[in-house]
């Protein structure tokens, strides 16, 4: 079996590396008009921001590849002729395949703004956006980012790293109006105005002013309000990469449309990670998850029904977590910005630390637990993971803090203080009782 990848990002690695090892006698290539080597899309700020350098962002070293006996083609592919079983590229040969997994991820989303063309615009998704904003951004004061999102922040902390002027341009009343509650969203405003980011929320962009050179010069908001800039960062959401299902009988929607098992309506032809869209995914859960570890889970799932053992993909409580400059987040399961019908929501905040942490719960006698944000508290996965699997009661969930606690052994703790507050918010039910965390001589002996 010769099995091609195009796209050599997580998806499509974790394909290439299950598959080597459940078929080992295969051939498999993958193809990258990005880069000769997979490396790790997440670290792309701290190449900007000078904390890491290409070697660092790496993986795998060069050696790896050939030990797997992975092909490696740095080349942009063309066209698929799905009947020939063949991929065309740009400058070598083309490619006969038995197997083919699309893992094309996915570009910026831009919303046909007057101006959007000018130099200087530009959005944050691949290597080669984060060297143009290295060379746009040299000799750049000021700088507007549209858009509240994961990437918006990333990008006005990658330019405040080279002290550049930032402005951040939020449509929600609140950031993240969408996916955060307001509790949430004000430490996050926190960190941002305490860092230097100037923020106006109810807030789009109208239009970009160039200056005679075809630069952008301004932004002019939907207030009428202009703001100087010489760089513009869009950060208003990405759309998969479809463009070469064109005339091949893959039928598309915003993404490439895939059955359960991550077949492509063409017999033979797969998608996985941000270019993949489900025809019909679970409750509550998005046809199309644009996240690395939702794209190695689909490259690693794929890889089975392509070696012949058909696998579902199934991906279980989501699971997300970021940085807003020193401020970590991770959100498990479903929280959603306003409690739905039959919901609630506790929340706690330390009284001067930029610390939190919400419990979402179905409001009933159950008080099944639905879904976690902490702030500044960083948790196990496996614990939270597993509160969600069972539909853990939140009473539960508050006597075993101490378990979920990834702080180390001796670092300061907090679950007393959040016990109290769940207690003193619910004086008609039995009060919770923290359960003593086992120390560090206590895990040794049970081992």
């Amino acid at each position: 079996m010769h099995l091609v990848i195009i796209g050599n990002g997580i998806a499509g690695v974790s394909c290439a590396q299950t598959v080597r090892r459940l078929r080992p006698e295969a051939r498999i290539t993958l193809v990258s008009a990005e880069s000769a080597y997979h490396f790790s899309r997440p670290a792309l700020m701290y190449l900007y921001m000078g904390h890491l350098r290409w070697p660092d962002v790496l993986p795998f070293e060069a050696w790896y590849w050939r030990e797997n006996r992975l092909e490696l083609v740095h080349d942009r592919a063309t066209r698929l002729d799905a009947a020939a079983r063949t991929v065309h590229l740009a400058a070598g040969p083309p490619l006969a395949y038995d197997a083919l997994l699309l893992a094309t991820g996915a570009r910026t989303q831009y919303y046909d703004w007057p101006g959007q063309h000018l130099r200087g615009v530009q959005g944050l998704v691949s290597k080669a956006d984060v060297e143009l904003m290295a060379d746009l951004t040299r000799d750049v004061r000021e700088a507007v980012v549209v858009g509240g999102g994961l990437i918006g922040v990333e990008m006005a902390e990658m330019l405040r790293t080279r002290g550049l002027g930032v402005t951040l341009l939020v449509r929600d009343r609140h950031y993240w109006g969408s996916v955060l509650p307001p509790e949430e969203a004000a430490l996050v405003d926190a960190q941002l105005r305490r860092h230097g980011v100037r923020v106006q929320y109810g807030t789009e962009l109208a239009e970009v002013l160039g200056d005679a050179s075809g630069r952008v010069r301004a932004v002019r908001t939907s207030g009428g309000q202009e703001l100087p800039c010489q760089w513009l960062g869009v950060a208003t959401g990405v759309v998969p990469n479809v463009g070469l299902t064109a005339d091949t009988g893959i039928e598309t929607d915003r993404g490439i449309l895939v059955d359960e098992y991550l077949r492509t309506s063409v017999p033979g032809i797969f998608a996985a990670g941000d270019c993949a869209q489900r025809r019909s995914p679970p409750p509550g859960e998005a046809a199309i998850e644009p996240l690395w570890y939702t794209g190695r889970m689909q490259g690693e799932t794929v890889a089975h029904t392509i070696c012949g053992q058909p696998t579902a993909y199934q991906r279980g409580p989501w699971f997300n977590s970021a940085k807003f400059f020193d401020l970590e987040y991770q959100t498990y399961g479903q929280v959603p910005a306003r409690p739905a019908d039959g919901e609630a929501s506790f929340w706690w905040q330390h009284p001067t630390a930029a610390l939190g942490l919400r419990l979402h719960y179905r409001a009933d006698a159950s008080r099944a637990l639905l879904g976690v944000n902490a702030l500044g508290l960083r948790l196990r996965h496996d614990v939270c993971d597993q509160w969600l699997r069972r539909a853990a009661p939140v009473p539960e969930v508050l006597a075993q803090l101490g378990a979920a606690n990834f702080d180390p052994e001796f670092f300061a703790q907090h679950e007393p203080a959040i016990v109290a507050a769940y207690n003193a918010g619910h004086p008609d039910e039995p009060a919770v009782v923290l359960r003593r965390r086992r120390g560090l001589l206590g895990r040794l002996l049970s081992v």
